[in-house]
């Protein structure tokens, strides 16, 4: 009885240690949640010193990756906001506002009074209302080393016929979070997913709200049926039939004391509103056939003609239980809802040209309106036409621009694909994971993203397009050489200043915003 009493009173004296230790911890962390809302007001203080719209024409954006890109509704236009950067010791975010003009391949920074505070890994999406708008929901901010995180739960639209940002206060929204997807579903905006983390804990989600845009107002669903376990960055697109895909994504699970196993879901489900039945949506596994992608995360998705979804790239982890050891990819997949059907997107130029010219075809130049991804093309540009089946049966007849590849580092070209045989080495972007993507006029452009060399993420600025009618081959439209990205030891300087002049875009000349040298700085 003696025993017995001492191992119970042991036990009681070891839970009041654990309740204890719990409120402290909470403590910290709420402490640490208030130290990155006070550096988030201090930014908002900043911001709140511009009061007019300021246009300027720039170089490209600096490197990032978690950033949106959108494609304007109505003009030739990219939109570009936000995103991270990490140089080796601190951490920086962005909330600045690039527009890229397609046809003249040209960048500016604009400036608009009271933006949304900086973040990364936020949901942008675009609709016609208004002469266009970009609602944005969530996403992170994060402190200088990037171990403790402040989750956003606010909503912002930019209105952009007259570039003004509004926040849009609504009850009964999700919670805060990053890594969720969001997407126009008619005149509403539906949201899945995400995860949000502290320093002692995190959770993933798998709930689905709904934000009406004539209303203004949230509502969260409850679909009946089993669907897709909690997760974050998935890929969510409407199709053509108005049900909504989740495909994949990513999740974490505590297996033991400070020790995570992470899940790559490849797993594929339709949430269906039901017909006369308003507000009722309905869970559905599907199991496409086809060449499916390979399980992965930080994939990026955009919408492709005829309503295809588009996947490209990511990274495929393997974990051991003190080690996570990434393969980037740079691959493309296509899903086709129609047909229920996943298949991987080939590039087809240099060996058209080969078979091109054995037919003894001649080669004609291309007209004047050639330059659509930018002008970026500097040798003079080959059009080859021809008939091709693709791998759903469909035939199509392929234009083809053929250009000579640009001078990029690319990796060695298969046996079958000799320069010498087939024109020169396809020009492709190198792999990565947590790129933007964004389609417009059938062209996939693509920004940014990282990868890991060793101990060492790099932060990509280059820019590509890729014709997805043609399936050409990429056009680089701005380089980025990541071997001369700054990158600081952690051991190199704990000077709070190494890290200067991180920020993207132009050099702010003013005085005033020389402290905003440390933009996104925290």
């Amino acid at each position: 009885m003696g025993k017995k009493g001492k191992k119970e009173k042991k036990g009681r004296g070891a839970e009041k240690t654990a309740a204890k230790m719990e409120k402290k911890v909470s403590k910290r962390s709420r402490k640490e949640e208030e130290d990155l809302e006070a550096l988030i007001a201090h930014f908002q203080t900043l911001d709140a010193k511009k009061t007019q719209i300021v246009e300027t024409p720039c170089s490209p954006p600096s490197p990032r990756l978690n950033a949106s890109l959108s494609a304007h509704p109505e003009k030739d236009e990219l939109i570009l906001f936000g995103g991270e950067y990490f140089n080796g010791q601190k951490m920086f975010l962005y909330n600045e506002l690039y527009i890229y003009n397609i046809r003249k391949d040209t960048w500016t920074k604009v400036e608009i009074p009271s933006p949304p505070p900086r973040r990364c890994a936020h949901q942008a999406v675009v609709v016609p209302q208004g002469g266009g708008q970009l609602w944005i929901f969530g996403g992170e901010f994060a402190s200088p080393d990037g171990e403790q995180f402040y989750h956003y739960k606010d909503l912002w639209v930019l209105h952009l016929a007259t570039r003004t940002w509004e926040q849009v206060r609504s009850p009964g929204g999700p919670s805060g979070r990053s890594g969720h997807r969001m997407v126009a579903w008619k005149r509403q905006l539906i949201l899945f997913g995400g995860f949000h983390e502290s320093t002692r804990d995190y959770i993933y989600y798998n709930d689905v709200y709904a934000f009406d845009l004539d209303t203004f107002t949230w509502s969260k669903l409850s679909p009946s049926g089993t669907g897709p376990t909690p997760r974050s960055g998935c890929q969510m697109s409407v199709t053509p039939q108005g049900s909504i895909v989740i495909y994949g994504g990513y999740s974490k699970q505590r297996v033991k004391k400070d020790v995570d196993k992470g899940t790559q879901h490849s797993d594929m489900f339709l949430l269906k509103s039901e017909e006369g039945r308003e507000g009722r949506w309905v869970w559905t596994r599907i199991n496409p056939s086809g060449t499916k992608p390979t399980p992965r995360s930080g994939f990026s998705v955009a919408m492709a003609p005829n309503s295809q979804t588009l996947l490209f790239g990511g990274v495929c982890d393997e974990e051991e239980e003190e080690s996570l050891e990434g393969d980037f990819l740079n691959d493309l997949y296509f899903y086709d809802a129609t047909k229920n059907r996943w298949f991987a997107g080939q590039l087809k130029g240099p060996k058209a040209e080969k078979r091109k010219r054995r037919r003894g075809t001649k080669a004609e130049p291309e007209g004047a309106n050639e330059q659509e991804c930018g002008e970026a093309s500097a040798q003079a540009p080959r059009e080859v036409v021809r008939e091709v089946v693709t791998e759903d049966g469909t035939v199509v007849t392929i234009k083809q621009m053929l250009t000579a590849p640009g001078p990029s580092k690319q990796p060695p070209p298969d046996e079958d694909d000799s320069p010498e045989e087939a024109g020169g080495p396809l020009v492709e972007p190198r792999p990565r994971s947590n790129a933007m993507l964004a389609v417009k006029h059938g062209r996939l452009y693509l920004f940014g993203g990282m990868f890991e060399a060793g101990e060492r993420q790099v932060t990509l600025s280059d820019f590509y397009c890729l014709d997805l009618h043609k399936m050409d081959q990429w056009t680089v439209l701005v380089e980025a050489d990541p071997e001369t990205q700054e990158w600081l030891e952690e051991t190199d300087s704990e000077d709070s200043d190494a890290a200067e002049g991180a920020e993207g875009g132009e050099e702010d000349e003013e005085d005033e915003d020389s402290s905003e040298e440390d933009q996104g700085e925290y």
